[in-house]
């Protein structure tokens, strides 16, 4: 069964980046993925707009055009074959909505403030132990899960936990570079 994460963050390039670093795990196969999607709520009109990581209507057209130029080759125009083929395609795969519902993340989306984005991720499983640190110290809220109470509440411990480690890594990292700094060279 899979598990619906949904992070909310100030602004769209941080969201990005977390999907980015989501994907990546996933080719490190740290994370097993449904669906991801980052929505943000525009600054300019208040618009929510989704970027799936899945462009049904492009893959549809593709899978059209070619199936009809085979079709059509079959009767000797290939190339109205594969233009009928990407048109249905195309229509076909802008109806097609796997994943996460579209309107659920529109609904929930209209609470964020203008500028602000957040990441819903559909996650049939990961490592925690390794995902939770990676993500945690890029920031976030964690806005709504699919996870037990109990679950959640641990989930958000971790988290909090990885971000105080980060926070305390960074500010050793500036005391080591203060006293470098300070330091004459002989």
């Amino acid at each position: 069964m899979s598990n619906l994460f949904v992070v909310a963050y100030n602004d769209l390039a941080t969201a990005n980046q977390v999907r980015d670093k989501v994907l990546s795990m996933t080719r490190e196969h740290l994370v097993e993925l449904e669906d991801i999607v980052v929505v943000e709520r525009r600054e300019s009109d208040g618009k929510i707009k989704l970027h799936q990581a899945v462009n049904h209507t492009a893959t549809g057209a593709a899978g059209g055009a070619l199936w009809g130029g085979v079709i059509g080759m079959l009767f000797l125009v290939p190339f109205l074959g594969a233009a009928v083929g990407a048109a249905a395609g195309a229509a076909g795969g802008a109806v097609t909505d796997t994943g996460i519902n579209d309107s659920f993340m529109k609904e929930l989306s209209q609470n964020l403030r203008p500028g602000a984005a957040a990441v819903f991720a559909l996650v049939k499983q990961a490592a925690k132990d390794k995902v939770v640190p990676e993500l945690a110290v890029l920031g976030g809220q964690l806005v709504q899960t699919s996870l037990s109470t109990e679950e959640e509440e641990a989930l958000r411990e971790m988290a909090q936990t990885a971000q105080q480690k980060a926070r305390a890594q960074e500010s050793g990292q500036e005391k080591a570079a203060q006293s470098t700094q300070a330091t004459p060279a002989s």
